[in-house]
């Protein structure tokens, strides 16, 4: 798929992949087999029907292809961007046995920003059954169980912390990797099914979850809260002007827009030389991103080797383009600061892999004496994220785990609580975009059991 040419892109914020053609498409999705036992439909965690749609992509039929999707899946145009389709649908492709698998992702794709480009269609709203259920949190989890439940004619209210719609999806993933434009596009056709969005409304402050079940007149509430807390190393010089979390270096560049500094307000003082420490997609994301900055030199410093990496291969690959310098098998012990309070340099001890353990994971172990020191100006700390504890601390008898992850069951998204269901970050832990999105539909489905049960 075509893509802007790395000198030209670490200049500019837009959209570094530029997307099929419709040749392009159409020879793609010449490829499908259109197995019969489909196996992709069995690693997609939505369940879209990918032998159909592909097969309406040949016909040129892009309307009905796009139809075919969204009746499992409300953002095609975000997932089609971020899912890794390649441990997924694609994993599974038969062609991908002797060659390449068919590029399922880039084909819905395709036909979402068809029919972005064309004017997004909303379905008919479903007659309402009178019956009201709260949505908390306006991230890929809450989006999606409030489509599937909108479509089913229960009146929806969702509350977003933020002022604006999307979690992960607006404050975390930069707009050169999905445009704001296409997440604005695919929430307000989720407004269109019916949908309230309340923006600037967190929840366990404004109201408890108790509040809107006995208070409000909601009958079911879901919890989609994401994981928006970041991890520290808990090293030396941590506390350091210059020492930013992912999470608020992310924000303040996407939600805050500060890469359009001065037209938008919001200053990031950003040196010379950055450290990212991390080896996921957040660490690639926020290394990227301060490459586009003006930065001179951005290190992307993780403790394992390459191959362990866990981000996409495809990113890891973009960002050896841009020229973000990678450090293996390092690990920081502290930073140091200047006389201002500024973090100036960060000391990293070198590791070595030990031999698998019983999971086959290899850990790494510091090598004696291998202390040195590297200048930095910035050091952004991409090492995870964990729930915000605010729901679970104004919650009684919700019951959670170590870090506050929500205790749910699996197959229905129920937590402790009777009308009280959750789902993506807040109930796994930080994941994917649409595994987040598939806990959603498992928690829609069961609200909907649960209230016509109860009925």
């Amino acid at each position: 798929m075509p893509k802007q040419e790395p000198r030209a892109r670490i200049n500019n914020f837009q959209e570094v992949v530029l997307g099929y053609s419709e040749e392009q498409a159409l020879t793609e999705a010449s490829r499908c087999l259109h197995c019969s036992n489909a196996q992709c439909i069995k690693g997609c965690p939505v369940g879209i029907d990918i032998p159909e749609f592909i097969k309406y992509i040949t016909q040129k039929n892009y309307t009905a292809a796009i139809a075919k999707i969204k009746e499992k899946n409300s953002l095609p145009a975000i997932c089609g961007r971020v899912c890794p389709q390649e441990e997924q649908c694609q994993k599974l492709c038969i062609l991908g046995k002797k060659g390449d698998p068919v590029s399922i992702g880039r084909l819905e794709r395709y036909v979402a920003d068809f029919e972005q480009e064309k004017g997004i269609k909303t379905p008919k709203a479903a007659p309402s059954n009178g019956k009201k259920i709260a949505v908390i949190g306006a991230g890929p989890a809450g989006l999606t169980v409030a489509a599937d439940l909108a479509k089913l004619g229960y009146t929806i209210e969702l509350f977003e912390a933020l002022h604006a719609a999307g979690g992960v999806l607006v404050y975390g993933i930069p707009e050169f990797r999905l445009p704001k434009s296409i997440v604005k596009a695919e929430v307000d056709y989720i407004e269109k099914l019916g949908v309230k969005l309340t923006p600037n409304a967190l929840i366990g402050r404004l109201f408890t979850i108790d509040d809107l079940l006995t208070q409000r007149g909601f009958e079911a509430v879901f919890i989609g809260t994401g994981a928006g807390l970041p991890k520290f190393l808990k090293i030396p010089g941590e506390n350091l002007n210059g020492v930013y979390s992912a999470n608020e270096f992310l924000i303040r560049v996407n939600l805050m827009k500060a890469y359009r500094f001065p037209e938008y307000k919001t200053p990031l003082g950003i040196g010379k030389k950055v450290a990212v420490i991390g080896g996921g997609n957040v660490a690639l994301d926020s290394a990227r991103s301060a490459k586009r900055l003006g930065t001179e030199k951005v290190c992307l410093i993780y403790r394992r080797d390459k191959t362990e990496m866990p981000a996409r291969e495809e990113e890891i690959l973009n960002a050896e383009e841009e020229d973000i310098e990678f450090k293996f098998l390092t690990a920081p012990i502290k930073f140091v600061g200047n006389d201002e309070g500024r973090v100036k340099a960060l000391e990293y001890l070198t590791m070595e892999l030990s031999e698998p353990n019983a999971s086959g994971r290899r850990k790494p172990v510091p090598i004696k004496g291998s202390e040195t020191i590297m200048e930095v100006d910035t050091v952004i700390l991409a090492i995870g994220r964990t729930p915000n504890p605010i729901i679970q601390s104004t919650t009684n008898g919700l019951k959670t785990m170590t870090g506050g992850i929500i205790i749910v069951d699996k197959n229905t998204g129920q937590t402790s609580l009777e009308a009280v269901y959750a789902g993506g970050d807040i109930a796994t832990g930080e994941a994917t975009v649409i595994s987040a999105m598939e806990s959603g539909k498992i928690a829609a489905k069961s609200i909907h059991e649960y209230l016509s049960k109860k009925q």
